[in-house]
């Protein structure tokens, strides 16, 4: 079982920034790739960045690239997204993932991650 709380969330204007963390507890974070996922009100879920267990293989959404980045510390169990020029439609709800795998991957299918957090706001105001 992995434990996965998010944290770094709130209110911003557009053009700030924002750092979301997600720390992880109860297995080896290590062997686990991780996610970040988000779902604004009345929208699917979808998918923002994941990266592999190691850190060495990374991957953004189109609709992010060149203003988000993940990044992970496995000494201390956390992944963190880095948000630049935050707009109005980031506004949702973040929500980070861990994906079992030990082939050096990062998942874009919600499908592919076994544990969720609990996910943090992030509003942006115009």
């Amino acid at each position: 079982q992995v434990q996965l709380v998010e944290s770094g969330g709130g209110l911003v204007q557009a053009g700030d920034s924002l750092r979301l963390s997600c720390a992880a507890s109860g297995r080896t974070f290590s062997n686990y790739a991780m996610g970040w996922f988000r779902q604004a009100p009345g929208k699917e879920r979808e998918f923002v960045a994941g990266i592999s267990s190691t850190g060495s293989n990374t991957y953004v959404a189109d609709s992010v690239k060149g203003r988000f980045t993940i990044s992970r510390d496995n000494a201390k169990n956390t992944v963190y997204l880095q948000m630049n020029s935050l707009k109005p439609e980031d506004t949702a709800v973040y929500y980070c993932a861990a994906s079992l795998s030990f082939s050096g991957r990062y998942y874009r299918n919600q499908n592919e991650y076994n544990y969720w957090g609990q996910g943090t706001q992030v509003t942006v105001s115009s």
